[in-house]
């Protein structure tokens, strides 16, 4: 028996081939792709044979065409040899290119797709549907998002039709290199598990091989998707599937056995570094990380099992923490065609997400290379770049002493600073004991209103004191203790280059074990990005449109949306002045560190930093249709209103990404229509844009605060929450069934609009609210006052609100 080996539970990205980065146009429209690797059942003529059947294309007679009937064999295809394996992402499709002679479409299709050229597999949807929507006319392409995704060589397109009528197509495929190579995973069949009566199934359903006696074989599945499965295993990422979708999960019980054996073959022999593993963690319900994990290694389909195998172990006390994480198996370098591996049960339940593998060459990451070039020696670093072993500040190799040294004084200044944190919060309580009143001033660092306190003895009443300005509400009665105002909390706010603050974090500065931002941050080459003109600019920093030429010549670069071989990259760089403080700096690098946790469909991605050099650069997507709130009064100016359910589709993406920041404790605090982009995708670039100046409301010359989306709780205690974004997420609803024709309370100066939050606060029935919109139907209206409800528990989570927009705003009409 080997000696076990702890494993660090790391944070790093779990596979190179996640759906959000791998969406590539694979080569039919530009050539990639040879003639000689597309070919097709039959043909109309020489002029529609199988290589006219390129997206985009016009060459022939523009378009591939099956010469027998779709209707009914659907027998015919048109089939793409990629010559190795790839990860799809999305396909698209087209009719055929005749200018305007033809009418010839699919309006739906199959697909089937095969690994080896021999077997083949018919793909379906999440919910087991086999024909994909196609075509309305000859022109438009029309995408179509793989979920789940695709691995395979050989790809064949199916046209189909409801009568006999003639069909012509034109495809393309997104996607890239299967790089972990993988053919196929043998296990278990998953389990269900009950919770209070109800099930949750937590079978492998997008499995693709077969199933015998139990056992699932010969294909791939929900391990290698790209899909990361959450906290609670019960929620899911995809819309209208069963709870546990996201897992597959074994019981112990019901396995009747300790351990579940999973087994990997690959194309070829491989050089395995490390296996990382996402597995669910909810041990409130039974459900823990595998406690032990041993491994064997077959270099060869015809060799025998290496020996001895890996034993690996994880030490319980790291698994308090509830949350979901990766966990990183250190493999050796080992060599193996075929991999087995046996998890072992720490509790009733093992769910398990996701398994990738990394193999090739040690590297260090850009991001801590920078960091530590010039004082750092690194070595015995693995291919993932977590395991440093040798900190050298000398010139001189270093050892386990230093390394112990380094760790003690760590300690010990940790423990001063709690001290210091004792001290200052007694300190603190003495003063508040004192409180004679609350006065307000503006924070111009942070951009907000906080509560600041004036020593003295006792407590007026309300009356005795002065408003701060005229028409304010009169001062509440204090009473010790008092509750701590928005600078007291524990929540990092960040000044932003835009001159906003874009996201507060709770607790930032103590991460969980398994936060994202332990993961560097892409570093981009700077003479990558080629400036194309200026969007905005706020206090510390620009926004810039730049391009990047060559997308595909950078390998650390995230991708979340389709980019075509060869064709540039439009993104937007923010970049902050070199004449910035440092604390503006600072503020940078940590919003940069935000923003790269942020993978949301609708929340706009960070791609990438450059930070070896000044000045510093954030680089994000860039939606080239612009923001909602130029869309929607465009389209009214052209008379082209958006009708209801459109209007309510987008609402319900809103608040999806809200949903999104929410279950991350973050807090946007400028949400707004000028800050969705389209396709919609939340950002924070509005403040920085001339064009909305009037939109936010300036402090003696310099802060500014945007006081017609914030609760009243905002404007007078500086309080910030997602309850605050829930108020402004109901002003936006407004904004947009209001076709962006008017700002907020419109009717109101900008000071009558902070007298009214004084009115929100007294409670004494004289606010004003926002009237209902005239297209708005009275109980979305009824949802938006529930956004703005003086009591901030009362209002509704962003979960609640994109239930009831997805489910019930839908089928409201206006009456």
């Amino acid at each position: 028996m080997c000696s076990p080996v702890y494993l660090m539970v790391v944070s790093f990205p779990l596979t190179s081939t996640h759906a959000a980065q791998c969406r590539y146009a694979l080569g039919m429209e530009d050539g990639t792709i040879p003639d000689s690797d597309i070919t097709a059942s039959s043909a109309w003529s020489d002029s529609t044979e199988a290589k006219h059947g390129r997206l985009s294309t016009g060459a022939g007679d523009g378009a591939w065409c099956p010469l027998g009937a779709v209707f009914p064999s659907a027998s015919e295809y048109l089939q793409v040899d990629l010559r190795s394996l790839h990860f799809l992402a999305l396909v698209g499709t087209q009719g055929r290119h005749a200018d305007g002679h033809g009418q010839e479409f699919a309006r739906s299709y199959r697909l089937r797709y095969s690994r080896d050229g021999r077997s083949w597999i018919t793909w379906k949807d999440r919910w087991g549907q086999e024909v994909v929507s196609g075509n309305k006319n000859t022109y438009d392409v029309v995408l179509k998002d793989l979920g789940p995704p695709i691995v395979a060589r050989y790809v064949r397109f199916y046209p189909l039709a409801d009568r006999v009528m003639s069909v012509c197509l034109r495809v393309e495929l997104y996607g890239c290199l299967w790089n972990d190579g993988l053919l196929a995973y043998t296990a278990p069949v998953g389990h269900v598990m009950h919770l209070s009566g109800s099930p949750v199934y937590l079978n492998d359903s997008t499995y693709d091989g077969s199933t015998e006696a139990g056992v699932q074989f010969g294909g791939l599945g929900q391990l290698v998707d790209g899909v990361l499965g959450g906290d609670d295993f019960t929620e899911t990422k995809e819309l209208r599937v069963w709870p546990g979708y996201d897992y597959l999960g074994w019981s112990r019980e019901a396995l009747g056995q300790g351990s579940v054996q999973i087994e990997f073959h690959f194309q070829k022999t491989r050089s395995f570094h490390t296996m990382q593993v996402h597995s669910n963690n909810r041990h409130t319900q039974g459900v823990r990380v595998f406690r032990k994990v041993e491994c064997q290694f077959k270099p060869g389909l015809l060799l025998p099992w290496s020996s001895p195998p890996l034993l690996l172990a994880i030490p319980l006390e790291d698994l308090k923490d509830p949350s979901s994480r990766p966990i990183s198996i250190p493999l050796g370098g080992r060599p193996a065609q075929i991999l087995r591996c046996q998890f072992t049960f720490a509790d009733r339940w093992l769910l398990i997400s996701e398994i990738s593998f990394y193999s090739g060459t040690p590297r260090v990451d850009p991001w801590i290379h920078n960091l530590f070039s010039e004082t750092v020696d690194i070595t015995g670093v693995d291919n993932t770049g977590v395991d440093i072993t040798g900190v050298d500040i000398t010139g001189h190799d270093s050892s386990n002493t230093a390394i112990l040294i380094g760790c003690l004084v760590g300690i010990i200044l940790l423990l001063l600073a709690v001290i210091a944190v004792i001290l200052w919060r007694q300190y603190w309580k003495k003063i508040l004991g004192k409180v004679r009143r609350k006065d307000f001033q503006h924070d111009f660092q942070n951009g907000c209103y906080i509560l600041t306190f004036t020593v003295d003895k006792g407590f007026p009443s309300p009356t005795e004191e002065p408003p701060p300005y005229p028409g304010a509400p009169p001062y509440p009665a204090l009473s010790p203790p008092s509750v701590p105002h928005y600078a007291e909390a524990d929540i990092v706010s960040l000044q932003g280059v835009s001159g906003n603050n874009t996201y507060a974090v709770p607790a930032l500065s103590s991460p969980s074990p398994t936060a994202a931002d332990c993961s560097p941050l892409p570093d981009l080459p700077r003479q990558c990005l080629v400036f194309k003109e200026k969007l905005g600019e706020g206090q510390f920093g620009e926004v810039h449109l730049c391009e990047i030429e060559s997308p595909q010549d950078l390998p650390n670069l995230e991708f979340p949306f389709n980019v075509r071989k060869g064709r540039p990259l439009l993104v937007a760089v923010k970049i902050l002045r070199p004449d910035a403080s440092k604390n503006a700096r600072n503020d940078f690098l940590k919003e940069g560190k935000i923003l790269s946790r942020l993978k949301d469909p609708n929340i706009i991605r960070l791609l990438g930093v450059c930070v070896s050099s000044e000045p510093l650069c954030m680089v994000t997507e860039y939606m080239e249709c612009g923001d909602l709130n130029q869309y929607l009064s465009h389209r009214l100016c052209f008379s082209l209103p958006l009708s209801y359910p459109a209007l309510i589709s987008m609402a319900s993406q809103i608040a999806s990404g809200m949903k999104f920041l929410s279950s991350l404790n973050f807090v946007h605090r400028d949400l707004a229509t000028r800050n969705c982009l389209r396709p919609i995708k939340i950002a924070d670039f509005g403040m920085s844009r001339n064009l909305y100046a009037g939109d936010y409301y300036r402090i003696q010359g310099r802060a500014v605060l945007p006081i017609r989306w914030m609760a009243w709780e905002c404007i007078l205690m500086g309080k910030f929450t997602t309850a605050s974004d829930v108020w402004a997420f109901g002003v936006t609803l407004w904004e947009m069934l209001s076709v962006c024709q008017e700002q907020p309370y419109s009717s109101l100066t900008d000071e009558q609009v902070i007298d009214n939050a004084g009115e929100f606060f007294r409670d004494h029935g004289r606010q004003v609210y926002l009237s209902r919109p005239d297209i708005c139907p009275q109980g979305l209206y009824e949802l938006m006052l529930s956004c703005w409800n003086r009591d901030c528990k009362l209002r509704p989570s962003f979960a609640h609100i994109h239930s009831f927009l997805t489910e019930d705003a839908m089928n409201m009409v206006n009456v």
